[in-house]
């Protein structure tokens, strides 16, 4: 007998800790894991390759969206991302990466085409958590388990230097949180979790507890 379909999506800020709890929960619970945020940031690396500036060509963006291939493994121990043949993995994690991508993801045709993608990957994966922004309300709202993940802004901003590493610029570091938050604002609100969506606070938690939180919220019929 197949196992039930579950579906984890968690929500929330940059520097919230959602791609380690999301991993951490993955992992524990034998599931397919999906960043959803790596979909828009290997547009962005295709956009910049291709010469492409969003902001005058926001059309241009929009095809790159529909017609990539775009290929993004989902298991908890690789996280190859390849876009139209290119191995972007690394790229899609750099500083001049992150500072590009919210002028793509705020391109609503953009997050149209690509939610379309994400949902492709939850109904063929069956099993799967799924992190990013508007996936709790927009993505997935039939999810079986629904987070909001949220955290003091100086807690996220420690977070995310220590993701980077000590060789970054902590002025660079404090704008990438704040720009972040200020562009994701015109999609996504983190305020208060909507209807059915559990708020989880990770301001004061390790990342085991915060994935402890996470995995109780799993009815144990589905784990």
């Amino acid at each position: 007998m197949s196992p039930s379909p579950l579906v984890i999506a968690i929500d929330g800020p940059s520097g919230s800790g959602k791609s380690s709890t999301s991993r951490g929960v993955a992992h524990r619970l034998g599931l397919a894991h999906l960043d959803t945020g790596s979909m828009y940031r290997a547009v962005a690396c295709r956009v910049a390759h291709l010469g492409i500036d969003p902001t005058v060509n926001p059309n241009d963006v929009i095809e790159v969206a529909r017609q990539c291939r775009l290929e993004i493994d989902t298991s908890t121990t690789r996280d190859s991302v390849i876009i139209d043949g290119e191995d972007v993995t690394q790229e899609i994690r750099d500083p001049q990466t992150s500072a590009k991508v919210s002028a793509v993801a705020t391109i609503q045709p953009v997050r149209d085409a690509l939610t379309a993608r994400m949902r492709h990957v939850a109904a063929d994966s069956g099993r799967i958590v799924m992190e990013g922004r508007d996936i709790t309300t927009v993505v997935c709202p039939d999810a079986q388990v629904k987070v909001l993940l949220v955290a003091d802004p100086a807690v996220r901003i420690a977070r995310r230097r220590a993701e980077l590493g000590e060789t970054i610029d902590m002025a660079q570091v404090i704008d990438s949180i704040v720009r972040r938050d200020r562009d994701d604002s015109t999609v996504s609100t983190f305020e208060q979790p909507a209807e059915g969506v559990t708020l989880v606070d990770s301001t004061h938690l390790n990342l085991d507890q915060v994935i402890d939180v996470v995995i109780d919220l799993v009815p144990v019929s589905l784990r």
